[in-house]
């Protein structure tokens, strides 16, 4: 399964999931294997400004230039997103979700340097996917359960404040951001015959949809990159329900698809 697909110096990362491994794959499709992962599921990358590739899970790793990796902080999660600033965002949530637990709701904290963690936000209804706007002003979460985006404005210390709603009646999960700050995001199809498999829209601050693409699997994940920021990645995978994982793990059935946009 793909998850987690970030553009960086010049191909597209992304964490592969049932493999333990961090692959890389260029415009070519010829793809390598650039880090650690984690066992199983529910992990992603992320890196920090000086360049180290940072991976969540039971704790957050960060991989040092001679490919050793070591505990970055005892403080895991599901989804990461470093600011410029350095501040260092993991979001979860305290329950066992692929073993059926009872929803509880979700949090982001904020690890400093030294490793500690300290909320910043809570109440979150399932977090995934997060970004910071391009003028690192503003963090936005995917709150999966709710099928909403909800944005914080980022304080000078890393703290969250001026909790809003970005858009609401979407299907989100991994998430990215363009350049004049449209959201790219999941939206809830799929679950309905006659619906397309997957979709994915671009979407403003307020809900206005201006773009839509449609895939042929669920999408969990979109990146932006390419020569010129202008190509959407839609990392792919078949669902059939939480106690089908196993099954389309073996499968290996996940595709990245690839369209070109026009912003």
């Amino acid at each position: 399964m793909v998850e987690s697909g970030r553009w960086h110096e010049g191909r597209l990362w992304f964490a592969h999931w049932g493999s333990g491994e961090v692959l890389a794959v260029d415009l070519e499709g010829r793809r390598e294997v650039v880090g650690p992962g984690r066992a199983g599921m529910g992990w992603s990358i992320a890196w920090l400004p000086d360049g180290r590739l940072l991976v969540s899970g039971e704790e957050l790793t960060r991989v040092e230039p001679d490919g050793s990796a070591v505990r970055h902080s005892s403080q895991g999660g599901n989804e990461l997103v470093v600011h410029p600033a350095g501040h260092v965002y993991v979001n979860g949530a305290d329950f066992d979700f692929l073993g059926g637990g009872a929803p509880e709701p979700g949090w982001i904290r904020l690890v400093s340097p030294d490793g500690t963690a300290r909320d910043v936000a809570g109440d979150i209804d399932f977090p995934n996917g997060m970004v910071i706007t391009p003028d690192g002003s503003t963090l936005v979460i995917a709150e999966s359960f709710a099928g909403r985006l909800s944005a914080f404005d980022i304080d000078p210390d890393g703290s969250l404040s001026g909790r809003r709603t970005w858009a609401e009646g979407l299907g989100p999960d991994g998430i990215c951001i363009d350049s004049a700050g449209g959201i790219w995001c999941q939206t809830a199809e799929g679950l309905n015959e006659g619906e397309p498999a997957g979709a994915v829209v671009r979407v403003l601050d307020g809900g206005e949809i201006t773009h839509r693409v449609e895939t042929e699997l669920p999408c969990f994940a979109c990146a932006l990159g390419g020569p010129e920021g202008r190509h959407l990645f839609l990392l792919c995978n078949e669902f059939e329900g939480i106690e089908q994982l196993e099954a389309v793990l073996t499968r290996r059935s996940a595709r990245i698809y690839v369209t070109e946009i026009p912003a």
